[in-house]
């Protein structure tokens, strides 16, 4: 017995057991993206201990990976759109090892920030090609609710790698963070073989030759019946990876593009001072990890929220107090606290809303830009977007080598989240495909 064509039988059918486990796998790679970026901010007290460098080089180690994912986002997220999601993943992965083994091995900033560049280079095209996959693996119905799966990864990778850095802080160097991290990068290459396929929705836009067996292949394994045919496409349709800066979705390329840009600046200003904040207010650097895993644990549970209320409630509207509100509780970090407590519980409120920002990019990125440029333009938004990531963390770092104080540090940094809010307010909001 055949089906319909290969995106009917995804989007209309009921989500398999492969496809479930396919997407999980997905929320690891993000996860092993969380604690990639976020292992130079655990390690960075040692790196400017043992090396006497001063904040505003500190700054640049801490945005290396991110110019790294920049490039990578901009170049691998088109190659995800020709060559297919499952191999970009695989390639990116290989890139990500190798680089966190040579940090790990680095012995001065300038052996660092190449192989830091290059771990960047591989976590750019991975989270093009995993926002694609879990679109495109998971039926209709269950869209959203695997992409938020998926976007909660990052902050479980803080959460989970904070912890285990805590511990591993107590009897080892910094070192260690990126060959730990080295090691756990390399163990998913044999689960992304073995246990995500290709997107049969990709397949079908790409139209190869055998592509309708290949298509059947996957369709049979993930516990779907085989499809008829291909899907129908008009004979005038001309389709490309430029489509994202033609008329009909330049609008969006920008507007979500510098939307991005602007939040994640704000947002990675959290991520990467924090622990060098702490330290500063006089916690050790295996607390300072801690309060990480606090913003990753916030983090977590605002992606998983908005994952559930974007179900019911419009994204963009969602998405905009999401932002409004990350803003808000980034001044209210640069106050300060009087104890631990008060600063883990704004932190873990700091992490609720920025994240849950990200978490509604990443739905955004799935909606507006159709299956044949989805990782291209989810690329394109997050390449430049970690441009201005890689801005946030060096900004900062001579804001403070001026003189400046956390409060007026905190404010500047948080008026990205706020031009952010102001900018998505003109976006359209419609099926991608």
């Amino acid at each position: 017995m055949t089906g319909e064509d290969p995106k009917s039988i995804i989007d209309a059918g009921a989500m398999r057991l492969a496809q479930w486990v396919a997407v999980l796998v997905t929320v690891g790679l993000n996860a092993l993206d969380g604690f990639d970026v976020l292992s130079v901010s655990f390690a960075s007290p040692g790196i400017a201990r043992d090396w006497g460098i001063d904040k505003g080089t500190l700054g640049w180690v801490l945005s290396m990976e991110l110019l790294g994912m920049a490039i990578g986002s901009l170049t691998l997220g088109p190659v995800a759109d020709k060559v297919g999601r499952r191999p970009t993943i695989l390639a990116c992965l290989i890139a990500m090892a190798a680089g966190m083994f040579g940090a790990g091995h680095s012995q001065s900033v300038a052996q660092l920030l190449p192989w830091r560049l290059l771990t960047g280079l591989g976590i750019g095209g991975t989270l093009a090609a995993i926002n694609a996959a879990a679109a495109e693996l998971a039926s209709r119905r269950w869209r959203n609710f695997a992409l938020a799966l998926m976007v909660i990864g990052y902050p479980l990778g803080g959460v989970v790698g904070g912890l285990f850095v805590q511990k591993l802080l107590a009897h080892a160097s910094w070192h260690a963070v990126f060959t730990c991290g080295g090691w756990v990068t390399s163990a998913f290459l044999p689960l992304v073989w073995l246990l995500v396929p290709e997107s049969v929705v990709f397949l079908d836009r790409r139209r190869a030759p055998g592509a309708l067996a290949e298509i059947n292949r996957i369709l049979t394994r993930l516990g779907h019946v085989p499809a008829a045919t291909l899907s129908a496409l008009p004979a005038s349709e001309r389709r490309s990876l430029g489509d994202i800066f033609r008329p009909a979705l330049l609008a969006t390329t920008v507007i979500v593009t510098f939307a991005y840009f602007a939040h994640i600046t704000s947002f990675y200003f959290l991520l990467k001072w924090v622990p060098k904040i702490v330290v500063d207010m006089g916690l050790t650097p295996q607390a300072a990890a801690g309060m990480l895993s606090f913003v990753s644990l916030g983090g977590a549970t605002g992606g998983a929220l908005f994952g559930l209320l974007a179900t019911r409630i419009g994204l963009r509207p969602l998405t905009v107090v999401t932002l409004v509100c990350g803003a808000a509780m980034l001044v209210r970090f640069g106050h300060g606290a009087a104890d631990a407590a008060s600063l883990r519980g704004v932190l873990i409120l700091c992490g609720f809303f920025t994240n849950a920002a990200i978490a509604g990019f990443y739905l955004l990125f799935a909606q507006v830009f159709p299956t044949h440029v989805r990782a291209t333009g989810t690329g394109f938004a997050i390449g430049v977007g970690r441009g201005g990531a890689a801005l946030g963390p060096v900004i900062a770092g001579y804001l403070f080598k001026a003189g400046f104080g956390l409060q007026p540090v905190a404010i500047v940094m948080a008026c990205g989240s706020l031009l952010a809010a102001v900018a998505l307010l003109g976006l359209r909001v419609r099926s991608g495909d």
